[in-house]
């Protein structure tokens, strides 16, 4: 797919967002020169800033993440892309001279309206947008970028769909994970479809369960309203978690097209075994982080963060159990886990093959004898990693583990941010990395009850002191050789 010129509206530009990930993303694409000529980039604020100050701004939010490889040429080149439009996204004003602006011939007919702003603001916004035809694709495309939450629970979600869809097309929707936009993410797929050997081996007659880690050390940071709000299970789990968990487990797609992609992700969320509410506490396990220590330093608990509330039961971590109720992983566990303010912060998916019979050794000195495992670091360290079990050199039949380790990038070559890749996805129209409503809607079905038990169960929360690896949640594995995996060098067990 070729990308086209585009003019990329993006309403709360001068917000956390952009600040940190949309402007240095678009800024790296200038310097890759892969924003094609007539790109321009219009942003929407409410502060009374003229284009001076804009691109003032703008060359802080770019040189903070490009450091040593700011230049000052491509940013001149790019910074006559940038345009600053104030206005109140809740005025009806901000709309009609958005569009007296928009049909200045300096931009593209193709426009692509990024929705940083809160999800309450979603539905208004676009009611606004559909009111003065800037939906209308008469001479060029309108794409609509949505960042998650989509929804609240499955009801909000479904909701927030039915009003979107008056003015759009699923095909307009981008519903954006920045998750499947990062390099390692999409490198699973690789990693599963392009090496033959492994293909025989995936499935329940050798795998005895599967982790999926998402750990952060911080805490929450001035989200203290959203965050009380949603917690750690809409903040992670029934998003980015999920995501990984399809890519990991999902049947080879016919090809790599965006639809025969995304229909391989549903049906295995549609496999998930349902999680009835009186089985929630055996499947799902929460907790809230308490003071302690985070990289030698002393931090807060969460109650005693800013704008949480003393009585909150909000969940800081939060586990799962799940099975996929399908021929090939029929019997399987899937436990998936993500909290605050942890130990390190690192995402890991760790496959567990059976454990080998060991009748051959029963004679000899063999004390550690693992099962074998195969390791995919998302972040911070992104690697793929296979464990075998070797004999030790010497006169003893003594064995190690040793890790044969397929790193995912070569020193000398530079990551790439996730929203690189999802903004030029964006010109291109390829939508194979972006949520489509089903996957959206199955996932809220997978974690609806564990929420609504949650909800109503408001006198007691697990803690766990900051810079652990959580509370102790146990009774979420299927045997007593199963606990979590927190590292990604050989354990000895």
């Amino acid at each position: 797919m070729k990308a086209e010129p585009c003019t990329y509206v993006i309403f709360g530009a001068t917000g956390n967002l952009s600040r940190i990930k949309l402007m240095p993303a678009l800024y790296h694409l200038d310097v890759a020169n892969r924003l094609p000529e007539g790109t321009r980039i219009l942003a929407i604020g409410r502060r009374p800033w003229d284009q001076q100050k804009w691109l003032a701004e703008v060359r802080e939010m770019v040189q903070v993440k490009a450091k040593d490889d700011f230049d000052e040429a491509i940013f001149k080149r790019f910074s006559d892309r940038l345009h600053y439009h104030q206005g109140d996204l809740s005025e009806a004003q901000c709309y009609t001279t958005l569009t007296s602006t928009l049909d200045d011939k300096r931009f593209s007919r193709n426009i692509a309206f990024y929705l940083s702003i809160s999800p309450a603001d979603f539905g208004p916004v676009m009611s606004m947008l559909s009111d003065n035809h800037l939906f209308d694709e008469d001479s060029g495309w309108r794409r609509v970028i949505i960042e998650k939450p989509f929804g609240y629970d499955l009801d909000s979600a479904q909701a927030l769909q039915k009003r979107i869809s008056h003015y759009l097309t699923e095909e307009q929707i981008y519903r954006i994970d920045h998750y499947l936009g990062k390099g390692m993410v999409q490198n699973v797929l690789v990693f599963r479809f392009a090496n033959v050997m492994l293909e025989p081996l995936w499935n329940r007659n050798y795998i005895d369960h599967i982790q999926i880690t998402h750990s952060e050390s911080i805490g929450i940071d001035t989200r203290g309203d959203y965050y009380n709000s949603a917690g750690a299970l809409r903040d992670m789990l029934q998003s980015h978690l999920l995501q990984l968990l399809t890519l990991v487990t999902m049947e080879p797609p016919v090809s790599m097209e965006a639809e025969t992609l995304r229909d391989e992700k549903v049906k295995v969320l549609k496999s998930i075994r349902p999680i009835p509410k009186e089985a929630v506490h055996a499947q799902a396990f929460r907790g809230q982080y308490t003071k302690g220590h985070v990289n030698n330093e002393k931090v807060n608990g969460y109650l005693e963060e800013a704008n949480i509330p003393a009585n909150s039961t909000t969940e800081t971590y939060a586990s799962m159990k799940l099975y996929i109720d399908n021929w090939r992983w029929r019997g399987v566990p899937f436990y998936l886990r993500t909290g605050k303010r942890m130990a390190k912060a690192q995402s890991t998916i760790s496959i567990c093959f059976r454990h080998p019979p060991l009748q051959f050794f029963r004679d000899t000195e063999v004390h550690c004898m693992n099962p074998n495992w195969v390791l995919l670091g998302i972040q911070p360290e992104e690697c793929i990693r296979i464990e075998m079990t070797v004999k030790e050199p010497g006169l003893e039949m003594t064995t190690r583990t040793s890790s044969l380790d397929a790193s995912f990038r070569n020193q000398d070559e530079k990551a790439i941010d996730a929203y690189e890749d999802l903004l030029l996805d964006v010109l291109k129209g390829d939508r194979s990395l972006f949520l489509r409503f089903d996957e959206v809607e199955y996932a809220w079905r997978i974690v609806d009850p564990i929420l609504q038990t949650w909800a109503i169960e408001r006198d007691y929360i697990a803690t766990y002191p900051a810079g652990s690896w959580g509370p102790e949640d146990s009774r979420l594995f299927d045997k007593d050789s199963q606990s979590w995996r927190s590292s990604l060098t050989p354990e000895c067990k």
